[in-house]
C-alpha cells in the first residue's frame, strides 16, 4: 500500500471528528433545512445500516443487500449523511470543507481497501468489481436480498454508533436553531 493511502486511511477518522465539530459551529439551520437535511441524512443512515447488516468483515466478500448496487455502500451512506447535515446546517464553507475532505480521503481509502479485497478474494472480487460500481450505486440490475441481513452483524459492526451520532447532531442543530 502506498504511503499516501496509508496516511488517508490513518487520518480519515482522526480528522473527521474535528471537521464535524467545525461544521456544527458554522451551521445556521432553519426548520426547513433541518427537515430536508434530516431526510437526506436518514436515507444515508438506512443505507449504512443495511450495509452493516450484510458485512461480515474478514469472513466473506459482501455482495448482497446494498453491496449488489455499490461496492462501498458504507461510504455512500456516509456521503448521504454528510450531505444531509450540510443541507441542515446551511453553510457553504462547511460544504466546501467536507467536499475537500471526501475528495482527499475517501478515494484513497477505497483504493486501499480494494487492494486488500483483491488480495484476499482474488477472482471472486474481480468478477464482483466488474459487475458493481465503486461508489455511485447502479439503479437497475442489482438484486438486494434481505436474506443476508443480520442484526448480529449490524451490532458487531457497531453501526448503532452512527444512529446515535445522527440523533445527537440533529438534537444539537434543533437546539442551535431554537436557542441560537
Amino acid at each position: 500500500m502506498s504511503s499516501a493511502r496509508e496516511l488517508a486511511m490513518r487520518w480519515r477518522v482522526r480528522l473527521g471528528y474535528p471537521l464535524a465539530v467545525l461544521c456544527l459551529w458554522l451551521a445556521h439551520p432553519t426548520w426547513l433545512s433541518l427537515v430536508c437535511g434530516g431526510a437526506i441524512g436518514l436515507a444515508g443512515l438506512l443505507v449504512r445500516g443495511a450495509a452493516a447488516g450484510h458485512l461480515r468483515k474478514h469472513e466473506e466478500l459482501a455482495t448482497s443487500g446494498p453491496y449488489a448496487f455499490t461496492r462501498n455502500p458504507l461510504y455512500f451512506g456516509s456521503a448521504l449523511l454528510a450531505a444531509g447535515f450540510l443541507v441542515a446546517g446551511r453553510s457553504w464553507i462547511a460544504a466546501l470543507l467536507v467536499a475537500i475532505y471526501f475528495a482527499v480521503f475517501y478515494g484513497a481509502v477505497m483504493r486501499g481497501e480494494e487492494s486488500e479485497l483483491r488480495a484476499r478474494y482474488g477472482t471472486a472480487f474481480e468478477g464482483y468489481a466488474a459487475r458493481v460500481p465503486l461508489f455511485w450505486p447502479r439503479l437497475k440490475g442489482g438484486r438486494a436480498s434481505a436474506a443476508g441481513f443480520s442484526w448480529a452483524s449490524y451490532r458487531r459492526n457497531r453501526e448503532y454508533q452512527a444512529a446515535l451520532g445522527f440523533a445527537a447532531v440533529l438534537v444539537f442543530l434543533v437546539l442551535r436553531l431554537r436557542f441560537g
